[in-house]
């Protein structure tokens, strides 16, 4: 059964294997990422500060996704306000080889329902880009729509420009997903 938990040290290397597959994926040049391949002592850097706890005090939360002893994906949540109304899913990542077999949904439907049952936020956003036709299929069929407040706009990255779309949920629109 999928379950989540705070993002640890030794679960680096499992999140670098993926942005690589992500990379690979899209096709992006290595040499224009320039530090890549990422190593797994970035991610620890990223992901803690010099007292080797987690960014909570930036309101900066890594999350892991796991099925049993095996870790499924990785996503982080930050408030986007002083008031902690507001919260931005972001890079949500899902193993390469449980894409397509419903391991997404569940994570994000465990993230949205802790995110406006425990932390109880009143809207949770999410960018994604226009050529990932896939996530975007998953986000709405969560119940996420079109943000109002934030239209679609162009993202450099690398060498190109990508279309990212904004998207949001609030907590007074979930009857019928997640279960609530």
């Amino acid at each position: 059964m999928l379950a989540l938990r705070p993002y640890k040290s030794q679960d680096a290397e499992k999140i670098v294997t993926w942005i690589k597959d992500e990379v690979s994926f899209y096709k992006w040049s290595g040499s224009l990422l320039g530090d890549f391949p990422l190593k797994a002592d970035y991610m620890n850097d990223v992901y803690f500060n010099k007292n080797g706890l987690c960014q909570e005090a930036d309101n900066f939360y890594p999350w892991i996704a796991f099925d049993g002893d095996e870790i499924i994906g990785h996503f982080i949540m930050r408030y986007t306000d002083g008031d902690k109304k507001h919260l931005r899913f972001g890079w949500v990542i899902v193993d390469d080889s449980k894409r397509g077999k419903g391991y997404g949904i569940e994570m994000l439907r465990l993230g949205l329902k802790y995110a406006f049952e425990i932390m109880k936020v009143e809207q949770v956003t999410i960018g994604v880009y226009d050529n990932n036709p896939s996530a975007i299929k998953c986000y709405r069929s969560l119940g996420f729509a079109d943000n109002p407040e934030r239209e679609a706009h162009m993202v450099k990255v690398l060498d190109s420009e990508w279309k990212c779309l904004e998207l949001v949920i609030e907590n007074k629109n979930l009857e019928g997903f997640l279960g609530l």
